[in-house]
């Protein structure tokens, strides 16, 4: 796993508090790296918003509230579909072709079980249709809140039948972008990425079954 990935997971998990300063070199003797890749790590959490960097304090874990997650992927779902309404009567064939790759990536992690592997793929699914909507001003808007939300949606995919359920919904949203139709394919993926009610039920059961990991694999000994 990337160190990114590990912090990001800690933070998610409520094992490094908000508030909490994050040392560079005492991260770096923990993990066993060099100080320049947990900068860069740092750097890519607090340009995602899962850190603070303050004045004479360095990096700072930030508050995310359950509250303030479901708007953000409120507005996430939404952007979403923007993007695949307008990809739907923009895309052009090698944006059909850059989508084809990256769904096909996924089905090769969804059949090995593989979720961090399948969630790289599914980003570049995403991404791929944020680019075939040729509007470079949602395309930024889109991709800064998918960034911000990385640690949630890869947990997400973790819960049990999630990436097997997250292929099929993908090749409902393929082939809606492949007739042409608008309407079907930003329903299809604002009810892809919106989380609620249940699976908003699923995310938080999975941060607080990361968060007491250690305890119940103790238990299960």
């Amino acid at each position: 796993m990337k160190l990114k990935d590990q912090i990001e997971n800690e933070i998610v998990t409520g094992r490094l508090h908000p508030g909490e300063r994050l040392d560079e070199a005492t991260l770096a003797e923990r993990f066993g790296v060099s100080r320049t890749p947990v900068r860069e790590a740092l750097h890519a959490l607090a340009a995602s918003g899962l850190l603070e960097v303050r004045p004479h304090r360095g990096a700072i874990v930030a508050e995310v509230s359950p509250e303030r997650l479901v708007e953000m992927f409120q507005v996430m779902a939404e952007l979403e579909a923007m993007c695949g309404r307008l990809a739907a009567r923009r895309m052009t064939p090698a944006d059909l072709e850059t989508l084809r790759d990256s769904h096909a990536a996924c089905a090769l992690g969804a059949e090995a079980g593989d979720a961090d592997r399948y969630y790289y793929d599914n980003e570049r699914f995403h991404f791929s249709i944020y680019e075939a909507s040729h509007n470079s001003f949602l395309i930024e808007q889109a991709k800064a809140l998918h960034r911000r939300l990385q640690p949630y949606r890869r947990l997400q995919l973790r819960v049990r039948n999630r990436l097997a359920t997250s292929y099929q919904e993908h090749d409902a949203i393929l082939a809606a972008l492949v007739d042409g139709d608008s309407a079907r394919a930003a329903t299809l993926l604002r009810d892809h990425v919106a989380v609620q009610g249940e699976r908003f039920a699923d995310l938080v059961a999975s941060l607080r079954d990361l968060k007491q990991g250690p305890r119940n694999a103790a238990l299960a000994s």
